[in-house]
């Protein structure tokens, strides 16, 4: 059996985290005298939940897990960082990216002294198994991230892949799940069905994204239960803000109107695609189950100017992807002023 204690770093196992005294009240309170808020009534005037539990056990019937299993924090990126914090030493241990991927997983290890190693994609963006699985054999490598589907290629990993190279890890397998709510197939693909046979996979997850609400800020990781113990002895106090969590809860009595959103965006991405398609300055779209598209251009650096001198904003990816300008899915009325710009260049 998997000793997932063994992912945790040992200073932290046993670690007492700040509680405050609301962590053990559950009554009515009739008088708030702990936490030094100021007393007189405004909307904001105390401190919010700090554990979330409604917010928690509202996602977790979303989800299909117990609340135990899940952390909710400041975007996915908050998870990033304290998965690492939580399981790599610095100056010791490394991570094992999957380029080109997200740029975050890098940028966390940077700052927390964690060496990053690589084992690039193959060139239709799936996963070298083998090759990841021999790499992970090998150094101090306590972390694999896996992004799908990927970004910046849309790309979704294998399922049956991740599992097996879970299997055969004795670390962390991060699996990024920001996009799946775009794939069609995400019952089948998405490893939240896995977890159990799983406990050194964690799924991270993400309001900002097919539930629109990227300025809220709000991410999940979803995972074995002690692991997400640790995280939340770890984390900030009062990570996740009042405004957050009323807004959260709003949008999730909208499930209907969520999915609605979602299916219009993959229609309209499947009809830029086309529409890209028949662009002379384009090269290639990558097909994409994510609410973008990887897009190569004859003159990305042409293209990419004019769309900014034009007041038309898309990510130019080249430096990952030669060539490639990556495009979020818009409006139909955004969509067709890209294309009407484009087919003027």
């Amino acid at each position: 059996m998997f000793d997932v204690q063994s992912l945790i770093r040992p200073h932290l196992r046993n670690m007492k985290p700040y509680v405050s005294a609301r962590h053990d009240y559950r009554g009515e309170a009739v008088a708030w005298l702990d936490a030094n808020e100021n007393p007189f009534p405004a909307d904001l005037n105390r401190y919010p939940d700090p554990d979330q539990q409604i917010l928690k056990q509202t996602i977790a019937r979303l989800k299909g897990v117990d609340p135990a299993m899940i952390f909710i924090g400041n975007g996915s990126d908050e998870a990033i960082d304290l998965l690492m914090r939580a399981c790599c030493t610095p100056g010791k241990d490394s991570i094992l990216v999957l380029p080109p991927t997200y740029g975050m997983y890098r940028v966390s290890a940077a700052i927390q002294g964690i060496a990053v190693e690589e084992m690039p994609l193959r060139a239709d963006f799936s996963m070298d198994e083998d090759a990841i699985a021999q790499t992970l054999r090998t150094g101090m490598i306590r972390m694999l991230f896996v992004c799908s589907p990927n970004n910046p290629t849309g790309t979704v990993m294998d399922p049956l892949a991740i599992s097996r190279l879970a299997a055969s890890f004795q670390g962390l397998v991060v699996v990024d799940e920001a996009y799946m709510d775009f794939h069609a197939g995400r019952e089948n693909d998405s490893m939240l069905s896995r977890l159990m046979a799983h406990p050194n996979i964690v799924v991270l997850q993400t309001f900002s994204k097919g539930w629109g609400m990227a300025g809220a800020r709000l991410g999940m990781a979803i995972g074995n239960s002690e692991i997400i113990a640790v995280l939340n002895q770890i984390k900030a106090p009062y990570n996740v803000n009042s405004l957050t969590a009323r807004a959260v809860l709003t949008r999730l009595e909208q499930v209907d109107k969520v999915e609605a959103q979602i299916a219009e965006l993959i229609r309209l991405r499947d009809a830029l695609h086309q529409d890209l398609g028949r662009l002379t300055i384009v090269e290639h779209v990558y097909p994409s189950a994510a609410n973008f598209l990887l897009v190569r251009f004859s003159e990305p650096a042409r293209v990419h100017q004019s769309l900014l001198s034009r007041g038309i904003v898309v990510r130019d990816r080249s430096a990952a992807v030669a060539g490639c300008l990556r495009i979020t899915v818009g409006t139909a009325q955004e969509n067709k002023l890209l294309i009407d710009t484009l087919s003027k260049l």
